[in-house]
Formats: structure tokens, C-alpha cells, sequence
């Protein structure tokens, strides 16, 4: 059962901005930690934005690629993540997804079902 919807995606050019939003399909998570991830062909699904449960202080992470362009939120009370990115390369290039790992732990895991993800496509 697909646990989360992602949208946001599209084609923008280098330097544009996009705004992801994951949403769960079913209340409850409240105090996991939530992770945006992407995947590129041909290479292992990366970590890209982890945001921690709200026990955790929810303190946000980044990968070092993405780290002051994108930014990692949560819509309070409701189970919505948003991916607020700007300055995109195309090295952005990618299909995203979102995931909740284990409830009330400091690191972001994953956990199947994955989503169907959306893609950003960076390209002039």
C-alpha cells in the first residue's frame, strides 16, 4: 500500500526554483523523521534532506551537494513534507522521493513502500 504521494516536480532551467510536497496517504506520522531522497539511472538512491521528528527538535540535515539551495519543511500537525529548492543545477536532475523512516529515531531510514516519486528535470 503506497504510503506517500510526492508532486511538485517539472522542467525548470539552471538557477530556477522548485517546490516539492509529500504527502502520506494515512495519519501517523507525527514523530517520525522524514527524508527527501532522489535517484539518478545507474546510480544508489541518495539522501539528499532529512528533517527529524519534532521529539528531536526537528533539526534539519542536508547533503553536502544540496546544503544552503534547498531547503527541508513540514506542514505542521498535518503528515506534509515540502523540498523547497533554488539555484537548481543539473546535477539536480533526478526523481524524488520522500519516506519516513522509524518512528522518533535521529537519523533518516527509509522504509518500504517507496512512492512513485516525481521528477526534476534541470536543463536549458
Amino acid at each position: 500500500q503506497q504510503r506517500f504521494v510526492e508532486s511538485g516536480g517539472g522542467l525548470v532551467q539552471p538557477g530556477g526554483s522548485l517546490r516539492l510536497s509529500c504527502e502520506a496517504t494515512r495519519s501517523g506520522f507525527s514523530n517520525y523523521p522524514w527524508g527527501w531522497f532522489r535517484q539518478v539511472p545507474g546510480k544508489e538512491r541518495e539522501l539528499v534532506a532529512c528533517l527529524l521528528p519534532i521529539t528531536r527538535s526537528s533539526i534539519p540535515s542536508y547533503a553536502d551537494s544540496v546544503k544552503g539551495r534547498f531547503t527541508i519543511s513540514r506542514k505542521n500537525i498535518e503528515d506534509t513534507v515540502f523540498l523547497q529548492m533554488r539555484d537548481l543545477e543539473p546535477e539536480d536532475t533526478g526523481l524524488y522521493y520522500c519516506n519516513a523512516g522509524t518512528r522518533g529515531d535521529s537519523r533518516c531510514t527509509a522504509n518500504e513502500p517507496w512512492g512513485q516519486g516525481t521528477q526534476v528535470t534541470v536543463s536549458s
